[in-house]
């Protein structure tokens, strides 16, 4: 047991010094000041929040006149988690999106690379407007013996007025639609 306490000394001892280091103009102590541009981390709350719309969170590809049919789907794919990160910068505040998927191969699906269409749109939730929207090719490889895969999409370009975080939604999911 004394060994354990001995071999955390250095590493407490380096936390409470710093720790100890105070003060009341961060900047200074980070030399950031001098910087052009900074981009400030903010909380999550002033960050518009990320869903699903209905019917975004499936998709499926079937071989050539097949749709429907479930023994002709080469490929299905789903997004179960979203998430965001956000940052302000020169009036703009800049969201970066996430979303975590899985991908499987179908009765007609071998391996090879599978490219999924999804979609990020930011509306103004009083005007309904479009204040974002992009569409994406997420390339996920299918591999292995099982022919499944797992992955992380993010569109990290994001941008809309700094002040709207509060009055926007974000909405990411499969788009099948034309590529607009």
């Amino acid at each position: 047991m004394f060994h354990i306490i001995r071999n955390s000394l250095p590493i407490l001892s380096v936390f409470l010094i710093l720790s100890g280091c105070k003060s009341t103009e961060p900047a200074n102590t980070l030399d950031v000041a001098n910087t052009a541009e900074q981009t400030a981390p903010i909380i999550q709350g002033s960050c518009p929040r990320v869903s699903f719309r209905e019917g975004t969170t499936y998709y499926r590809a079937y071989t050539r006149k097949g749709e429907g049919d479930p023994s002709k789907i080469t490929y299905q794919s789903s997004l179960a988690d979203a998430t965001r990160s956000c940052t302000i910068s020169g009036g703009q505040l800049n969201v970066s999106v996430f979303a975590a998927g899985r991908l499987l191969a179908g009765p007609q699906g071998k391996a090879g690379e599978v490219q999924l269409p999804i979609r990020v749109v930011v509306v103004d939730k009083k005007t309904k407007s479009v204040l974002y929207s992009e569409l994406s090719t997420q390339v996920v490889s299918l591999i292995g013996p099982n022919l499944t895969a797992q992955f992380v999409f993010n569109d990290p370009n994001v941008i809309i007025p700094a002040g709207a975080g509060g009055e926007t939604e974000v909405f990411i999911g499969f788009d099948s639609g034309p590529k607009s």
